[in-house]
């Protein structure tokens, strides 16, 4: 199984590359970290959230592997814990798909996406930039270690 995040954004700065690399670079070949930047739409003056979202949306949906386990990430649900995650990985893997975590652009995900994705998940209750999530979302992947009866703390 690969996990795939795709993320609305670009012109990310050298330290959220080298961090999510870092942490990417820690998976087991079972589960490859694999990520798709997706370019945001542009803003203009006339121009509401919903049509940037829905301009997105089919970028999203053209960069989405298939067949894949659709996991929208979005703030206005509950967070999953690393051992909610970690309980996830295993039946993800048997079920023999790819995952793609998407992360929406400043605006958010279209709601189509959500709608679409089998889960919607929210990696922190505090406000991040959307660069950031990509590197604490790889970090958070590393959950599978807690799966093979490794301590997740010292991986």
């Amino acid at each position: 199984m690969k996990l795939h995040i795709l993320a609305v954004n670009h012109k990310m700065p050298d330290w959220i590359a080298t961090g999510f690399d870092e942490y990417a670079k820690r998976m087991p070949p079972e589960l490859r970290i694999e990520l798709h930047e997706i370019k945001p739409e542009q803003r203009s003056s006339g121009r509401n959230a919903e049509s940037v979202m829905a301009a997105e949306r089919l970028r999203i949906e053209a960069a989405l592997p298939k067949n894949a386990r659709l996991v929208a990430l979005d703030e206005h649900v509950r967070d999953w814990t690393t051992m909610q995650l970690a309980d996830a990985l295993p039946d993800w893997q048997q079920d023999g798909r790819d995952v793609a975590f998407v992360i929406g652009g400043a605006d958010g995900l279209d709601p189509q996406v959500k709608a679409r994705a089998e889960v919607l998940l929210r990696v922190s209750s505090l406000t991040l930039p959307h660069s950031m999530v990509r590197v604490l979302l790889a970090e958070q992947l590393r959950a599978w270690s807690i799966t093979q009866n490794h301590p997740y703390h010292r991986v």
